[in-house]
């Protein structure tokens, strides 16, 4: 166990986390040079083409120095925040993390907040200067910046290129002189930490573990502890660029384990595994199912796909715990299902993961977060509304809460304006304002976590010109001055449009959200109101005008009643065209909702 070492990489998104470890796999000998492509360890075709992680990937790597022999688990790990439960799993299976930070941009906000991570769990930290080889590189400001960070000597950090491969052998050094080798008893009864699962057609649910005590042999009957339930090991083994089954995987290392599981449901993230014979006393502990902070419905095009949907979704589900849907029905859009996300680019990547892997086209309606309602005639109890078509009549309701992050933005002090006025309108208050640098600042924000669905990250990266990094996480719920805005289409409520707003943005957003539905919307042979509205009452209102067909054009001289009488024989059909004609929405009217600000 003493030759073991297992740590993962931490960095901001873009930082150069997977080239790094490319460059490790080539220089331990992991993976030949002829099968060697970048981003290597990321198996998804929409990691390479966008150039982001979004799953961890774990690997075993042999290295030898000074004639020892060592093996490494290396996990490599997402960057943007929308993913950092990847890494806080990746970071409860290690003892030490590579922090890297890019010679030329420095410290970011996700750089900070998942050191802040890493330190939570006592993990050692290197960190590492990357992209020395860029023109642009500033290294002696940026290692006074981690150094401040830290709290380390400037001669720790380590000057690397993912690029060229400099300093990957100074790095491979530091993980085995600075990282503790794992602690454990293999004597001990079995106990092991799921950190992920991966969905494989043939063979069921393969779980990756990290072994904290005792050892696990092949054909062993295991249990997990949190679901209770029993299986064989029919396969077990360590991981390297493909699974290497072992007839044994003991304390301190990092392998996986095949029983047939067809359910994504019993295998659970941060469960513990044991034997069924020898029991381990207690579970492992500091692990918490996944919370969703952003729900949208999710509906097929065509209603008649719902059943193969809901196959897709459970598919995909496998392959990302952190997925979480119900099924619900809309009087505009049929059955489908509202699903819970981590944030906007993880509902991105579902959709275009259900497109090409499943080919399936969906509608996607507004995204909202989930409120806590209170009634007038029962204070105490506290109703979940996730979707705002659920909200109780507004005369029976005391009052809403609504949930609050705190938000951290780094930035250039040039654009410190323009980034509190952007977070200001969206009810932000500020909390604290720190320079790390002469020309860099970190901002602390207190914001409900509604107003960053829509577009403040982007509206933030535009404010900035690109140069301020975010990062969030929640602080809970604060009572809130909040309305449910309906939109009227020829009088009939849609409700795949209905959106909880605060009392004073109502008015602004309903007349924006009419005037995007008027462009948007075809003309009819009848006259369509676009209506906002607060309960009864109508706040904002457009008029799709109707297409006329000239039906006086045959009427040449002759008397006007003659005209008159086709004209009132149009206007009574209009009329009647009007009770009974439904409008149909198109797909682009839900999702220009989010744009409104283009």
């Amino acid at each position: 166990m003493k030759n073991i070492r297992n740590f993962c990489i931490i960095a901001h998104i873009d930082h150069g986390k997977s080239t790094l470890a490319d460059r490790l796999l080539q220089t331990t000998g992991t993976i030949s040079d002829r099968e060697m492509k970048d981003q290597a360890l990321d198996d998804m075709d929409i990691e390479r083409e966008r150039g982001i992680t979004i799953k961890s990937h774990a690997i075993q790597m042999d290295y030898e120095q000074n004639g020892e022999k060592y093996i490494l688990n290396l996990i490599d790990t997402p960057g943007h925040v929308d993913f950092s439960y990847e890494v806080s799993r990746s970071i409860a299976a290690c003892e030490g993390a590579l922090l890297i930070v890019d010679a030329s941009q420095g410290i970011e906000a996700q750089t900070i907040s998942n050191l802040y991570l890493a330190l939570e769990h006592d993990l050692e930290i290197i960190p590492i200067l990357n992209k020395m080889d860029l023109p642009g590189a500033e290294p002696e400001a940026v290692t006074d910046q981690i150094v401040e960070l830290i709290g380390c000597d400037p001669e720790d950090v380590i000057p690397a290129s993912g690029k060229t491969g400099l300093g990957v052998d100074k790095i491979l050094e530091a993980v085995i002189s600075r990282i503790p080798a794992p602690t454990g008893d293999v004597q001990a009864p079995l106990q092991a930490m799921i950190f992920d699962s991966v969905f494989n057609p043939f063979r069921g649910v393969i779980a990756y573990y990290r072994v904290l005590n005792g050892s696990i042999k092949k054909g062993q009957k295991i249990k997990f502890v949190n679901t209770g339930k029993a299986y064989d090991a029919d396969e077990i083994g360590i991981l390297k660029m493909d699974l290497v089954p072992k007839k044994e995987v003991s304390a301190g290392d990092v392998g996986y384990i095949i029983s047939g599981i067809k359910q994504a449901k019993e295998v659970k993230v941060g469960d513990t595994i044991t034997l069924v014979e020898n029991p381990c006393k207690e579970a492992v502990k500091g692990f918490e199912d996944v919370k969703p902070m952003v729900f949208a419905g999710i509906y097929p095009v065509d209603t008649d796909d719902f059943e193969e949907l809901r196959y897709s979704m459970e598919k995909l589900q496998l392959n990302d715990s952190s997925l979480v849907f119900e099924p619900e029905s809309s009087a505009a859009l049929g059955f489908g299902f509202r699903c819970g996300f981590l944030g906007m680019l993880h509902m991105e990547i579902i959709q275009e993961r259900l497109e090409r892997e499943f080919n399936m086209t969906v509608i996607t309606t507004v995204p909202n977060v989930s409120y806590f309602t209170y009634l007038r005639k029962n204070p105490e109890e506290k109703i979940i509304v996730n979707n705002p078509s659920e909200l109780p009549d507004p005369a029976a309701v005391e009052f809403i809460e609504e949930p609050y992050i705190k938000a951290q933005v780094i930035t250039k002090s040039e654009y410190i304006g323009q980034v509190m006025n952007l977070c200001i309108e969206k009810r932000g208050e500020l909390k604290n304002q720190v320079y790390l640098t002469q020309d860099r600042v970190e901002i602390t924000f207190e914001m409900p976590l509604a107003e960053i669905v829509f577009d403040f990250y982007d509206r933030l990266k535009s404010v900035s010109r690109g140069y301020a990094s975010f990062d969030y996480f929640p602080i809970g719920y604060k009572k809130s001055d909040l309305v449910k805005m309906d939109v009227l289409l020829n009088h009939e409520q849609v409700d795949a449009l209905s959106a909880l707003v605060h009392r004073s943005n109502a008015f602004d957003l309903g007349k924006k959200i009419c005037l995007k539905l008027k462009e948007l919307i075809p003309r009819q042979q009848f006259e369509i109101p676009i209506q906002a509205a607060i309960g009864a009452k109508v706040i904002a209102r457009e008029t799709i005008k109707a297409l006329r067909k000239d039906v006086t054009a045959k009427c040449y001289g002759g008397d006007i009643t003659r005209k008159r009488k086709l004209l009132e024989k149009q206007k009574q059909g209009k009329k009647r065209m009007r009770q009974v004609g439904k409008v149909e929405v198109p797909q682009e009217a839900f999702l220009a909702v989010l744009k409104l600000n283009d």
